[in-house]
């Protein structure tokens, strides 16, 4: 495999897909190595196969909004890899999604579901509607009509969404509703669910939580506590609620979120009212963090300004992809920042990932780090087929033992002779392994 050869030859197929070439280089520059050392993934193209969707479905969604006036915004669902189980991937719904980002996202969520140990391919979907500042009816009528177009391309055993960016509780509900109207059955054809209809015990906490656990590891690994480490998280939705709420569990100090309008900076920590304030914060449908300064006197609001800002001893991504460029990785690394985990897909550029590992800095990346969320997805899925619920403490253990699992397969595949632990690519080479057997042992298809 020659990785130039490669890109050259997707970028002339797909121009301009910048974050799905991106994602896509930053794998094949990990496995190179692994790979020119089998001749029979060469001879079956498994890099031609694998780097390709197995389809894509794109739609228009019409809705009507409270005024009465017809508007139209674009669906897609993109099938990446069925190797070792039904496509499992989030929906998306944010003015930025593009065919590119929901490549690069069905992407990396393959190597994602394969790191989790169970058998979930990898696929993602969503459209351009913007949900800020839309009222319960309009975003209700959106999702009906959304899910009109999509539910005959999924099902428990063949596509199972869940939410991301913009698709929370109650969009998966309303997706869900319409679902099982059209469907005429009641099955875990999504993930996310309430707990009252099929829905898994700490599902929302579980991005946040399994991040946690996974630098947990990283940290002992390397011989250090968590506790009394300043923490600095971007975003203020559902993930970054569930990283503050499980960081401060475990003895740090939470001392910066951020949004699109700034930064907020929490000098001695968030405390359990403020991590339930995010909640309420992201509720309102606002999308601005400015007024968390305004509830908690004790903060203080910057515009414009990014997390990183803020001395932190570990620094997590937790809101969109390449959001932690070249000049925030400089800026961390001259404030003493020296662990960096994501918790967003793809949340650092390739400059800042460098800038890291450059300096030795502890770097987790978001296919290992943020895998909690789809591995609690995935034992929803479990308990639905099985037509059963655990509580809280089978699916907090259960987590726990993935990502630990998940943690040492990054070390058995990514440790440098150095001792140091090359994060990215025991990532990458330990996912593209799994589905890259799978494949082989399926025959070409």
């Amino acid at each position: 495999m020659n990785v130039q050869q490669i890109m050259n030859a997707l970028e002339a197929k797909h121009p301009g897909e910048k974050e799905y070439l991106q994602a896509v280089h930053e794998v094949l520059e990990s496995v190179e190595s692994v790979y020119n050392q089998r001749p029979d993934f060469e001879k079956a193209k498994i890099i031609e196969r694998i780097v390709e969707p197995d389809r894509i479905f794109t739609f228009r969604v019409s809705w009507v909004d409270d005024k009465g006036n017809v508007q139209v915004n674009i669906g897609y669902r993109v099938q990446f890899n069925g190797a070792i189980g039904p496509y499992k991937g989030g929906l998306r719904f944010h003015p930025s999604v593009n065919l590119s980002i929901l490549k690069f996202l069905g992407f990396e969520q393959m190597f994602k579901n394969a790191l989790t140990t169970l058998p979930m391919g990898g696929g993602k979907g969503g459209s351009d509607f913007d949900p800020t500042g839309k009222s319960d009816g309009e975003i209700m009528r959106f999702c009906q009509a959304f899910m009109w177009e999509l539910w005959r391309v999924i099902g428990a055993d063949t596509d199972v969404p869940a939410g991301d960016i913009g698709v929370g509780g109650r969009e998966i509900g309303y997706l869900y509703g319409m679902y099982k109207k059209l469907a005429r059955e009641h099955t875990g054809v999504l993930t996310g669910k309430g707990i009252t209809w099929g829905g898994s015990l700490i599902r929302p906490e579980a991005t946040g939580f399994g991040a946690l656990y996974f630098v947990e590891h990283m940290l002992a690994k390397a011989g250090k506590d968590i506790k009394g480490k300043r923490v600095a998280v971007s975003g203020f939705g559902n993930v970054a609620w569930g990283a503050s709420l499980k960081a401060t569990q475990l003895g740090a100090k939470v001392v910066a979120i951020s949004g699109p309008d700034g930064v907020v900076e929490i000098p001695n920590g968030m405390t359990n009212e403020m991590i339930d304030y995010l909640i309420e914060l992201r509720a309102s449908n606002r999308n601005i963090v400015s007024p968390f300064a305004e509830k908690f006197p004790e903060s203080k609001f910057t515009a414009g300004k990014k997390a990183w800002i803020v001395k932190c001893d570990i620094a997590l991504p937790s809101a969109f992809q390449n959001e932690l460029n070249g000049d925030d990785a400089r800026e961390l690394l001259a404030n003493g920042c020296w662990c960096v985990a994501e918790i967003s897909n793809m949340g650092c550029t390739p400059e800042a990932i460098k800038a890291f590992q450059d300096k030795k800095v502890l770097f987790g990346p978001g296919k290992a780090v943020n895998a909690g969320g789809v591995a609690v997805s995935g034992l929803e899925m479990t308990q639905n087929a099985a037509h059963i619920s655990w509580t809280t403490e089978e699916v907090d253990t259960k987590l726990h033992q993935i990502m630990e699992d998940i943690h040492e397969a990054c070390v058995k595949y990514g440790t440098q002779p150095n001792g140091y632990v090359n994060y990215v690519n025991g990532a990458n080479i330990a996912g593209f392994m799994k589905v890259a057997t799978a494949m082989m042992e399926q025959g070409v298809i």
